[in-house]
């Protein structure tokens, strides 16, 4: 059996758990058996937050806490610096030849961590994600695409078009209008243009965020596991 486990670690409010939900969506568009899950303490903004996606080529029944990932998306700095996360130190358990992505600009790992990580042959991706949601999303919200896109550039474990299916069925289902009025029809129109507009602007951060980790990517040597 052929599996990918990618674990999320992040704060409250940023959608790691809709992160994990959309890729194991978009896994089962491509053909593939998955499974998504949160781990998570109080569900308020600021909290941490981890996720776990288990995508595989054939039925996945373990849920849990995703103790061995082979991908570690770190969707906020703090996560490292401040260890805002159920499990520290935040690459703990990442199999050998392994995939970190962290939402930064900047370097953050110590130079223990460094070690640690390339005694593992563990590739790291700086991914400065939330810079690309305000450039393309327009809010801050679109952190989540950015890091996805920036997952299934590098890993090829979901396609394009099956995140974009994805969106699609999470979120822009249209609304039916039983015996409206004209005035209830265009209300409907114009909040159905906005949801619109919004899927648009997820999926294209998550297609920019898609086109840098590919071109990262051609730089590395990766000997990531294929699903």
């Amino acid at each position: 059996m052929s599996r990918m486990n990618i674990r999320i670690s992040g704060l409250g409010g940023q959608g790691a758990v809709t992160a994990a939900h959309l890729l194991a969506m978009a896994a089962n568009k491509d053909g593939k058996f998955s499974i998504s899950n949160p781990f998570f303490g109080a569900e308020k903004r600021g909290a941490p937050a981890e996720s776990y996606a288990r995508i595989g080529t054939e039925r996945i029944y373990d849920r849990g806490e995703l103790v061995f990932p082979d991908v570690i998306m770190v969707f906020h700095p703090q996560v490292i610096t401040m260890q805002k996360s159920y499990t520290a130190p935040f690459y703990s358990g990442i199999k050998e030849n392994g995939l970190v992505i962290i939402n930064t600009s900047a370097d953050l790992l110590s130079d223990e961590d460094r070690k640690t990580l390339d005694d593992l042959n563990v590739k790291v991706f700086n991914h400065d994600a939330t810079k690309l949601a305000l450039e393309i999303g327009k809010t801050e919200l679109s952190t989540n695409m950015a890091m996805i896109g920036a997952c299934a550039g590098i890993t090829n474990i979901v396609s394009l078009k099956s995140l974009d299916g994805a969106i699609q069925d999470r979120f822009g289902k249209r609304y039916v209008a039983s015996g409206g009025t004209a005035t209830l029809d265009e209300a409907i129109k114009k909040k159905y243009a906005k949801k619109e507009m919004l899927l648009k602007a997820n999926m294209d951060t998550i297609i920019e965020g898609h086109k840098l980790a590919i071109e990262w990517a051609k730089t590395q040597d990766l000997q990531l596991v294929e699903v």
